[in-house]
């Protein structure tokens, strides 16, 4: 029997990615098939680097070309091309080379939303995704110091501000040009500009995703940013106690009211392990936040488990994911940033049509 690039495809459609439930090769995603003799090569183009199966269905994919009659060996290579959220710009977009702008909100403070928010950025960027992160918490900016930033931003020839790199990202904070211990003490309008300028005189070039983390509440920063450009979607995140999830559920209102869907949930300081004597103790409670996202029909994109590490890190202005990825609040911000890929995947290819080429 020869076998034929149809014999490969038909061979593949039985490899189904498990987050968009459809099979790789209707979704697109099997590309550059190439046949010579009895080896066989194709590429696997994936819609996130950061994607949670991308090992299950490149062994799934091996396995099952291999098992063809005539197939003496295979080479599968994989690759990722992030699709935009919005397949037309809409007019007036201020960051249209932003495929995806999450923000990352909370409804009170003392959550560790920028922890959080500094972790899944750097999760991601480690994946090889290009990533921004915005600190839109204008009143307490703590990007800078949780990713060890003290340079200011240059401006380019075009006057617009270029962003400071760190950890693989593009970085723009309100922490980067107030003196020491200052207080912003601002209204509306001003918070409104602020936000404005950060997206649209950033020079932030082609990104896949901008992580926006913004103030606790549900303020004018959040509605700025929901009616100023185009949101995948926000990451809400929660402590596991009673009055800490009744407080994120406010936000996930105001997200739902500002139709800006909400693509998960995230319990941080969940449980804390002693490392002495490996004793468990669940300090704030847990599995709260699991059980709202079930009980709120939203995503859970994980749990975070209270960790001194975490806390070091961060002071350090090296984030846990940098520099212990290995940890358990390492591993675990790095499920939740896969998770997160996930999830604004669905949503994106929810919103185009998928050609497939061959």
């Amino acid at each position: 029997m020869t076998i034929t690039t149809d014999h490969i495809l038909n061979a593949l459609k039985a490899v189904h990615d498990p987050d968009l439930k459809r099979d790789i090769v209707s979704l697109g995603f099997v590309k550059d098939v190439r046949i010579d003799g009895g080896q066989v090569g194709f590429v696997i183009e994936l819609t996130t680097p950061a994607c949670p199966v991308r090992d299950q269905l490149k062994d799934e994919a091996r396995r099952i070309v291999a098992a063809l009659p005539g197939v003496k060996g295979v080479d599968v290579r994989m690759t990722a091309h992030v699709r935009p959220a919005f397949t037309l710009q809409p007019a007036g977009n201020p960051a249209p080379t932003v495929k995806h702008v999450i923000p990352i909100a909370s409804g009170k403070g003392g959550v560790g939303k920028s922890t959080v928010s500094a972790n899944l950025a750097v999760a991601l960027a480690r994946t090889g995704a290009r990533v921004g992160l915005m600190d839109g918490d204008v009143y307490g900016p703590s990007i800078p110091k949780l990713l060890g930033l003290q340079a200011a931003p240059e401006l380019d020839e075009q006057n617009r501000i270029t962003p400071v790199e760190r950890h693989g990202l593009k970085v723009i904070s309100m922490g980067f040009f107030m003196k020491p211990n200052d207080a912003v003490i601002w209204r509306g309008p001003m918070l409104h500009k602020t936000v404005q300028q950060f997206l649209g005189d950033v020079h932030w070039g082609e990104l896949d995703y901008l992580l926006v983390d913004l103030p606790p509440g549900t303020g004018d920063v959040q509605l700025s940013l929901c009616q100023m450009i185009p949101i995948t979607g926000a990451v809400v995140v929660s402590t596991p106690q009673d009055v800490a999830l009744q407080v994120a559920q406010r936000a996930i209102s105001m997200f739902n009211k500002l139709k800006a869907p909400v693509l998960g949930l995230i319990e941080n300081m969940s449980g804390y392990a002693c490392p002495s004597c490996g004793h468990h103790d669940n300090v704030f409670g847990s599995g709260g936040a699991e059980e709202a996202a079930t009980r709120l029909e939203i995503p859970f994109l994980g749990a975070i488990p209270l960790e001194t590490r975490v806390r070091e890190s961060g002071d350090a202005g090296e984030p846990i994911v940098a520099s212990a990825p290995a940890s358990p609040a390492g591993r675990a911000f790095i499920a939740a940033a896969e998770a997160l890929a996930a999830q604004i995947s669905i949503r994106a290819m929810a919103q185009q049509d998928v050609k497939v080429t061959f």
